[in-house]
């Protein structure tokens, strides 16, 4: 005999769509404020957009790197550092931030790094390559970023659209959207490092969004074509009620996953972590309080008798 455990029963009619004033409200005042805040405070961007200098090493004994950051944490004036494995465990790449344009001063901050390395790691190093990477390489990046994220968007878009109709398009485009914005706005608001991987991150949020907003919206076009006469914001309350109970335990699964990767997974992940951790917090909230209840607004119903629901998978 089974006895299935469910966490949201089955009978759960909590009413979302009561507070879809309030939360589109919410949304649109995180945006602005997202706006504002890079208008005004800017992005902690890191050496990825705004170059530095970097080094390839090798060594002869393997390099713990956790000890080696904790090392150079205690000289301010490298500034910002990266550090990371390439190859093996002997080779080493190390990124710090510009010191200064003029080509001997960063000559001058290599050579201190240097003669710090040679001195906290007690082993024999090799330095194989020495680059400096100019801001323009930096603003290069910055908008091959924009344009990932907005091709993306596009592209999501598209799918909804043609996976059902452009009313499904325009509320999940509008989910995104926010998403990724109010993202951005938590990188400026708590200053972690903005880099590749937080580009990467966002485009991570924004495919988990849609697919959670995927799984609403087919229940949605599936009760389109179950109750014609139900009232549409009943529709979509009953569709986002018969979905809460997977909505609820994927994203408690992630976020548990997440939880133990910005406690356990070391400096390197942890800023992508924690902004996982926020965009799946913000996707989930998305999907339920404002890809749905955009529809309400775009009344997907305003079509022939005939097309009155979306097209087949």
């Amino acid at each position: 005999m089974r006895f299935p455990i469910r966490l949201i029963p089955l009978k759960t009619n909590l009413n979302f769509m009561r507070m879809k004033w309030l939360a589109l409200g919410l949304s649109v005042f995180f945006i602005v404020a997202t706006v504002v805040l890079v208008a005004t405070k800017g992005l902690n961007f890191g050496i990825d957009f705004t170059g530095g200098v970097v080094v390839e090493m090798r060594t002869k004994d393997v390099v713990d790197l956790g000890h080696m950051r904790e090392a150079l944490s205690k000289y301010p004036e490298l500034g910002e550092v990266n550090i990371q494995y390439f190859g093996s465990d002997n080779d080493i790449l190390l990124r710090i931030q510009p010191q200064d344009v003029a080509d001997g001063e960063q000559l001058k901050a290599v050579n201190h790094l240097k003669e710090i390395l040679g001195n906290e790691l007690k082993t024999e190093i090799e330095y194989r390559k020495v680059d400096y990477v100019g801001p323009q390489v930096g603003k290069e990046l910055v908008t091959s970023g924009v344009m990932a994220l907005g091709l993306a968007l596009l592209a999501m878009m598209a799918y909804i659209w043609f996976r059902f109709e452009w009313q499904f398009g325009l509320g999940g485009i509008f989910a995104l959207f926010h998403d990724a914005m109010v993202t951005v706005g938590f990188f400026c608001i708590t200053g972690l490092e903005f880099n590749l991987t937080s580009i990467a991150a966002i485009l991570t949020i924004i495919g988990y969004s849609i697919n959670d907003s995927v799984v609403i919206y087919d229940r949605i076009r599936e009760n389109l074509r179950k109750f014609k006469k139900m009232p549409l914001e009943e529709l979509i309350n009953l569709s986002v009620n018969e979905t809460l109970s997977r909505t609820i335990l994927t994203s408690s699964t992630t976020i548990i996953t997440l939880i133990a990767l910005v406690l356990l997974g070391g400096e390197v992940i942890k800023g992508f972590c924690l902004a996982m951790l926020f965009g799946i917090v913000v996707g989930t909230y998305s999907s339920i309080y404002i890809s749905a209840p955009v529809l309400v607004f775009i009344n997907p119903r305003q079509k022939s008798p005939e097309n009155a629901v979306a097209k087949p998978a």
